[in-house]
């Protein structure tokens, strides 16, 4: 068994490392998540079954996992399928990478990109279940980041840049939006400003449409362009003014500029 360092992880984390929950597969199961990640090598597998309840409402009724990594990919596989557990697939779906780090009281920065995958093999599963989607999702994130580091950032945070929506949203007519998929909120956030300019983009590291499939029906039929399996990197102006921003495309392993006049990071904390 690999050996964790107790300096550098909170005894919950260690507690699931050595006495994972809900490890093992689900023989027939409705939903099916294989997640990897190609730059450090983790792999994980995740089963749902679904049952519905007294309202007629699905839920997740079992849940396992099967992991191929680190300490904190065991550690947060294990937390997400306990997380999850008896939650309807609408909750379970909206679980976040910091959700699970904050159940595990944190995580080694350098060890945050595990609970992203927890969190993407889970959404795997029920876009499985629900749309017959493809299983497999590729995670190109790099196990050497922090939760992220985006240059530039802070430096326009509230001139362009915002790590919370802005409260008048009025003030964005007209202005070129990129939208960092952070989860839901973000994507409804996105579907919203589309009533105030016509240059609504999500960034995304997922290869299909994000988000719960009500939301990612109306994403497919809206005018908000899908950047996918990308990564923001850097935020450029002068003047106090957002002007671009530097991609990252992990399909072509390529660095580009767009040219946004605002940038929305609800996950960022720089």
């Amino acid at each position: 068994m690999n050996k964790v360092k107790s300096t550098q992880y909170t005894e919950k984390v260690l507690d699931h490392f050595r006495n994972p929950r809900n490890m093992g597969e689900i023989e027939n199961a409705d939903g099916f998540g294989r997640v990897g990640n190609p730059v450090c090598g983790d792999l994980m597998f995740m089963y749902i079954k679904v049952a519905k309840n007294n309202k007629d409402e699905e839920f997740i009724e079992d849940i396992k996992f099967k992991t191929f990594g680190c300490g904190s990919a065991v550690a947060t596989s294990s937390m997400i399928t306990e997380m999850a557990k008896g939650l309807s697939l609408e909750e379970a779906y909206k679980i976040t990478r910091q959700d699970v780090a904050d159940e595990l009281e944190g995580l080694p920065p350098i060890k945050m990109h595990c609970s992203n995958l927890a969190a993407d093999a889970l959404r795997a599963a029920i876009d499985n279940y629900r749309t017959g989607a493809d299983p497999e999702v590729e995670v190109a994130t790099s196990c050497q980041l922090e939760i992220q580091v985006i240059l530039g950032f802070e430096e326009f945070l509230g001139k362009g840049a915002y790590n919370e929506i802005p409260e008048n949203l009025e003030e964005l007519r007209d202005k070129r939006i990129l939208i960092v998929d952070t989860g839901d909120q973000s994507l409804e956030l996105a579907l919203k400003l589309t009533e105030y300019t016509g240059r609504v983009i999500v960034l995304t590291s997922s290869k299909q449409v994000p988000g719960r499939e009500e939301i990612a029906k109306k994403l497919k039929k809206s005018d908000v362009k899908i950047l996918h399996q990308s990564e923001l990197n850097e935020v450029k102006g002068e003047l106090d003014e957002v002007e671009k921003v530097v991609i990252h495309d992990y399909d072509e392993d390529e660095n580009y500029d767009l040219f946004v006049d605002v940038i929305i990071h609800m996950a960022y904390k720089g």
